[in-house]
């Protein structure tokens, strides 16, 4: 009875400086704390503190909008990271920042050229790794491939292929990329690839929430059930502002693309 009540004292305290304690990490339980197994206080804590986010999102009336869950990552640890899963959401939204801005464009520049992957006897290598790119005027652009002339018919495929609507022709180790006039058809095109794109990035954004959900199933043996349903949330809540900003992306270049 005296070591449950020395527990019991301390627990005021803990709650009073929770928010210090997210940060600093929680003290441990009072030697000879009758739950060692689980950490004596410091889990008491930690289920009190998800309990009390799990009461405020039921206690919401009908017809009002729930309260965001949001777990503190340091109270979870132990079960998932969620600033990883949060940094692996955000790569997949960059990545196709990265798509639209490379390979979705109205005007073809030179810059657009530089990345296009060319397949060689000696591997992968980026367009500009392997000829000089130039533009000779704003119908023309020019890749010089003298210094690895055995990858000239390689890289004219490459671009060919690249999706940007080029159409090379191959004048010895010269390679002349006329740009084609910007038309509603190209337009409207590029517009569908752009949502294609976006249902891609969003495929792969599923499959991080489906990684850190069954992550977190694991511990269902180990944690509370309040615990599972409350980090769950969390990380669908993560996927779904992700996939809202996707959304604004694919928003601000269809109108971009279509004028």
């Amino acid at each position: 009875m005296a070591l449950a009540l020395r527990c019991l004292r301390a627990l005021p305290s803990l709650l009073h400086r929770s928010s210090f304690a997210v940060a600093s990490g929680l003290p441990r339980a009072p030697t000879g704390c009758p739950a060692p197994l689980l950490e004596g206080c410091r889990h008491c804590v930690q289920q009190m503190l998800l309990s009390r986010q799990l009461a405020t999102k039921k206690a919401k009336g009908k017809g009002q909008s729930q309260a965001k869950v949001n777990i503190s990552a340091a109270l979870v640890q132990d079960i998932i990271s969620l600033e990883e899963t949060s940094e692996d959401m955000k790569a997949v939204i960059e990545a196709l920042k990265e798509d639209f801005s490379r390979n979705l464009n109205v005007r073809t520049s030179p810059g657009a050229l530089d990345h296009i992957t060319v397949m060689t006897k000696d591997g992968k290598f980026p367009l500009n790794q392997l000829g000089q790119i130039s533009q000779k005027s704003p119908q023309l652009m020019i890749v010089n491939m003298t210094s690895f002339p055995e990858s000239t018919a390689a890289a004219a495929k490459a671009i060919r292929e690249s999706g940007m609507n080029l159409n090379p022709e191959v004048d010895g180790t010269v390679i002349r990329v006329p740009v084609p006039k910007v038309t509603r058809e190209h337009r409207e095109s590029l517009a569908k690839l752009a949502k294609q794109s976006t249902n891609k990035s969003k495929e792969a954004l599923r499959k991080v929430r489906s990684k850190s959900i069954t992550q977190v199933k694991k511990f269902k043996n180990k944690v509370s059930e309040d615990t599972i349903w409350l980090l769950e949330k969390q990380i669908q809540q993560m996927a779904d502002e992700a996939a809202v900003e996707m959304d604004k992306l694919l928003a601000a270049k269809t109108k971009e693309l279509l004028g």
